[in-house]
């Protein structure tokens, strides 16, 4: 049976529906949007040749036309580029203000699709169709839609909520273990920014999400997509409470650039970040070292690198600068005070570097 959330924001409201086998339901949950019958399925090779096939006669079975466009694997999908050839998918496939683009995929999959569907036509209806627990969890929930700039990750952009969010856990059993893993940094990143309780569950349950357990895949992707709903109802476009979403993205996504996107996925790259922000939090002594040491380990745990690779100094500081978070030049970090809460504030590129160094 499927979990449902709601994502209030008045008229831009939305459900994610969340459940083992609902791909073959989604063009029936779909129907009551009024969406018009022409839609175009934006994914990647390696998840469209084990979904697409069951996607396609769920959405021809309630009246939709679909056609499949597909984008490279990884973050160079996530570029102007990419985003211009989907434009041209778009105006083939017939898409017009009342049809629908959807994200069949990942994080990066959503990210691209989302933009485009943002920018075609001024903005058409968007549909998330989340196959990693990253996606499931995190990307697709919120409206943040980008691509990548050259010099920095997701500085063009826009938020966006999509109409829908269609979470299926049956897509989690071919994910490769290493995408299971970056899933999970994102899963620990809400234990330690908004509930310590599920900091603990996570502790004592990590090894059934390892293994696929559904009852555990079902209970953390719904706290997860609870406690991002929360947020973002109540911070749609990151004026305040919002931006705590982004406890280890300062770091992680500095890391993501200096190695041109390739070296690690991006829930890596963040699980490097919370525990650098960690340390940092207790070097200003608002932080314990017992809490640092149960976040280092369940991430160690989940198979996740702690400590950032070697990286050229000025090469790091650079895309730290670039950081979406600055504010006129002042970097701004999430940092923590306790599990279950931290705050954003104000830090020197100096102190970063002395933690990482």
């Amino acid at each position: 049976m499927a979990g449902e959330l709601k994502v209030d924001l008045g008229e831009r409201s939305y459900k994610i529906i969340c459940g083992s086998g609902l791909l073959k339901q989604t063009g029936s949950l779909l129907k009551n949007l009024d969406l018009a019958a022409p839609c175009l399925v934006v994914s990647n090779a390696i998840v469209a040749g084990h979904y697409w096939p069951t996607l396609e006669q769920s959405l021809k079975a309630a009246g939709f036309q679909p056609h499949l466009a597909l984008v490279p694997d990884g973050e160079e999908a996530k570029t102007l580029k990419v985003a211009a050839e989907l434009y041209d998918a778009a105006l083939a496939a017939g898409i017009e203000r009342g049809a629908a683009i959807m994200a069949l995929g990942g994080g990066v999959v959503g990210d691209v699709a989302g933009f485009v569907a943002a920018t075609w036509l001024r903005g058409v209806p968007f549909i998330q169709i989340p196959t990693t627990i990253l996606a499931q969890v995190d990307a697709s929930v919120g409206g943040k839609v980008a691509v990548n700039h050259p010099r920095g990750k997701n500085l063009i952009g826009a938020f966006y909520q999509p109409a829908a969010v269609i979470a299926d856990l049956a897509t989690l059993a071919t994910l490769p273990p290493r995408e299971v893993r970056a899933g999970l940094a994102e899963v620990i990143k809400y234990g330690v920014i908004m509930d310590a309780g599920f900091f603990t569950y996570l502790e004592d349950h990590l090894e059934g999400a390892l293994n696929g357990e559904e009852g555990v895949l079902e209970t953390i992707v719904l706290r997860s997509c609870a406690l991002k709903a929360e947020i973002v109802t109540r911070d749609e476009r990151e004026s305040g409470l919002r931006a705590i979403l982004n406890f280890g993205h300062t770091i992680g996504h500095a890391v993501e650039a200096v190695t041109d996107f390739a070296a690690y996925r991006h829930g890596e790259a963040v699980a490097m970040g919370m525990v650098a922000a960690a340390r940092l939090a207790v070097r200003r002594g608002m932080f314990s070292e017992e809490e640092t040491s149960r976040l280092v380990r369940l991430l160690q745990r989940a198979g996740l690198p702690v400590d950032l690779p070697a990286v050229d100094p000025a090469a790091f500081q650079a895309a730290l600068g670039h950081d979406k978070k600055v504010r006129q030049g002042q970097l701004r970090m999430v940092l923590p005070e306790r599990l279950g809460r931290v705050q954003v504030t104000p830090v020197s590129l100096e102190e970063i570097m002395a933690v990482i160094c």
